[in-house]
């Protein structure tokens, strides 16, 4: 979590460096910029290496997919990978033009220390956001024609996703009051609400049918109003449970892979054309989402080389949120999100104004011994330290990152428990 650092008119006045006598070149004229830390891309790679090796495997050898829409797949992979190194090059390049503009902020959990004086530049989401449009955008070259029925809501998507950036890139350079961050998702869904030409029915669970007496439920209005809802619980959610270096990007990185191994499974258990082509929609999406947030995740990883700012939050929940959507596995998705749930209704309390709520929910940090204490906020990071006793940062955000994954292998394992029972 960045306490960012905002220059008065009165300091950048005074700052301004006076008009050269001679002429200079301009790397000369900009100030000290304080040294970028390396990319962890040896500690992430060997994670990402066996997931794919997983997920390529279901992929191509152990389901039956058509090769039409494995080779959609597969170029969109191409696609991803390629945005992959192109963030690692990139990210190096924006946050020197963002330490320039003062877009930096301090590491709270790191006061004290050498490294908690680092200024760490900030908003770095936008580089994730900006590769992940144009892969999106370069994509339908290869895959969608001109009567494609999935064109129009692929575009509302990406404009529902790019609206979302921008709204975030603009609170991180404005921080915006929390009354209107709850506000902003809602807007940015508009373009995927009025594209939206799905259906609007929900399967009545089999116990329930008896009393019901309907096997199908046209929810109409009801269910784009709940997809909106969903869209302004992804993004919030993902900014609350935040803190520590490593934890936004990680559990949108351990999603993105729960949600793609999802979408492979269904579509090779499914005779549904449609259905399948909706799984490998939401496929199209999280690729490139998943692609370009490990290499975010190289720099953001213990010690944080960079701050993801919510840009990078409210762009992921949003991602995250259309590909379930438009997936139609919203209810899965939220089984995904069963930790950020959790975090939600612990910080309910304090976010209606119970009892006092700072700025940063951040656990205490002691110089000497370098290891967190929790507080009694209401978060999950507080929450853990409470139970689990002091640890470094690096440890609790990695427990906190099997916790997500142990979540979403338990929703693979509700699915198939409750599979032709309940639904």
């Amino acid at each position: 979590m960045a306490a960012r650092k905002r220059l008065s008119s009165e300091t950048s006045t005074k700052s301004l460096p006076k008009p050269p006598t001679e002429k200079k070149s301009k790397l000369q004229e900009l100030p000290n910029e304080p040294p970028l830390l390396s990319s962890k891309l040896g500690q992430i790679l060997p994670f990402a290496l066996v997931f794919f090796a997983v997920y390529l495997y279901l992929l191509l050898f152990h389901h039956r997919i058509d090769e039409d829409l494995k080779r959609s797949i597969l170029i969109n992979a191409f696609l991803s990978f390629l945005g992959f190194f192109v963030t690692l090059i990139l990210i190096p390049v924006a946050s020197r033009y963002l330490l320039r503009r003062n877009l930096f902020g301090y590491d709270i959990n790191k006061k004290g220390t050498p490294q908690g004086s680092l200024k760490v530049p900030e908003s770095l989401g936008i580089v994730v956001g900006i590769v992940f449009m144009v892969l999106a955008i370069l994509f339908q070259y290869f895959n969608f024609t001109s009567d494609s029925t999935w064109l129009v809501e692929y575009n509302a998507a990406l404009a529902s996703i790019c609206f979302m950036i921008l709204l975030g890139f603009v609170d991180d350079v404005l921080d915006v009051p929390w009354r209107v961050k709850l506000f902003l998702p809602s807007v940015a869904t508009l373009p995927l609400l009025m594209a939206y030409a799905g259906h609007t029915t929900i399967l009545i669970p089999k116990p329930l049918i008896p009393y019901i007496g309907l096997e199908i439920l046209d929810l109409g209005w009801i269910y784009k109003l709940y997809m909106a809802l969903l869209a302004v619980f992804c993004t919030n959610s993902i900014n609350i449970h935040a803190g520590l270096n490593g934890l936004e990007t990680g559990q949108t990185v351990v999603i993105s892979c729960a949600i793609l191994i999802l979408n492979v499974i269904q579509i090779g258990a499914s005779t549904d054309p449609e259905y399948k082509q909706a799984h490998a929609f939401s496929i199209y999406l999280i690729q490139p989402f998943l692609a370009t947030s490990l290499a975010l995740l190289s720099y953001n990883w213990y010690p944080s080389s960079v701050f993801v700012g919510d840009t990078y939050t409210y762009f992921a929940g949003m991602a995250l949120a259309v590909a379930g959507i438009l997936g139609h596995f919203s209810e899965t998705l939220l089984i995904f999100f069963a930790p950020q749930v959790l975090n939600f209704l612990l910080s309910l309390p304090q976010l209606l104004g119970f009892y006092h709520c700072p700025r940063h929910r951040l656990p205490r940090f002691d110089s000497q011994s370098g290891l967190l204490t929790g507080t009694n906020d209401g978060t999950l990071v507080n929450v853990f330290l409470r139970i689990f006793g002091r640890m470094t940062e690096e440890s609790l955000c990695i427990l906190l990152l099997v916790f997500q994954a142990i979540g979403c292998c338990c929703c693979f394992g509700l699915r198939w428990f409750l599979a032709g029972w309940y639904k």
